[in-house]
């Protein structure tokens, strides 16, 4: 399976101008089944949810299920969505047979006042797509193994194949960044893909990028450059990770417990 990790420059909150932006730099993108966006990919990260939050049937997830199926392709990227008086840091799972599916993000970035804004979600959500199971996240849920791990804490089998983290990740902390996104490789035996942003947001923090793309093993598979805008196209062989998991099953020692 091809995935595309699209490290992008985003322009600080004018949906409109990402929106054709992104449209420009996939036009010619081809034969990838999953693109993967950084998070609020319309707006860069902002609490202003008044001026640039929208809803489901807004113009940005009509645009992500409107390049699921002319890719032929899946489209994850989140965003700031409003529902009634609640607003959610939202990823959305855009396929291409119509289907939309969503996570909201647990874990709000305290640092930057993102609780005082918007609303926490509830559950972790795993996502299967031509039989492999993705389990997608936000930005700061990185932070926070016992949320990705790879157990429902009743069984030792593990729940999914791939972790996926959108984020706003600033250059400043680019070696948590990285080095999270191994770790979460390594112990939960699972690829994972983690797509951040490039530039300066409104509020003058830099990010540099620093997209990955780890294999179970803890493995660098990526070809991504910091500070660059790139599109690097990625595979993910389902059968390398199940012989791996066969012939070092460390699985069968883990701890059970539900997670809260």
């Amino acid at each position: 399976m091809k995935i595309a990790l699209v490290q992008a420059d985003l322009t600080w909150e004018d949906n409109d101008k990402n929106l054709d932006h992104f449209s420009r730099i996939l036009d010619n993108i081809k034969d990838v089944e999953i693109f993967v966006l950084p998070e609020m990919f319309n707006s860069g990260f902002t609490t202003n949810s008044d001026s640039v939050g929208q809803t489901m049937e807004g113009k940005a997830v009509c645009w992500l299920q409107k390049m699921a199926i002319e890719k032929d392709a899946v489209f994850v990227a989140s965003l700031i969505i409003i529902e009634n008086i609640r607003r959610y840091n939202r990823l959305v799972w855009a396929t291409p047979n119509g289907v939309t599916n969503t996570y909201d993000k647990k874990h709000l970035f305290r640092m930057a006042s993102e609780h005082n804004y918007f609303t926490p979600g509830k559950e972790r959500v795993i996502i299967e797509h031509k039989g492999i199971r993705f389990c997608p996240q936000i930005c700061y849920d990185l932070r926070f193994p016992i949320w990705s791990r790879n157990s429902d804490g009743k069984s030792k089998l593990p729940l999914y194949d791939c972790l996926i983290y959108v984020a706003n990740w600033p250059k400043v902390r680019s070696d948590a960044w990285t080095s999270l996104l191994k770790a979460r490789a390594i112990e939960n035996q699972a690829f994972v893909v983690g797509v951040n942003r490039i530039g300066l947001d409104g509020n003058g923090i830099e990010y540099s990028g620093d997209s990955r793309f780890f294999s179970p093993k803890g493995e660098r598979l990526d070809q991504v450059i910091s500070c660059k805008e790139m599109i690097s196209i990625v595979e993910m062989d389902l059968k390398i990770l199940n012989e791996f998991r066969e012939n070092f099953p460390v699985f069968d020692d883990g701890d059970l417990f539900k997670l809260l």
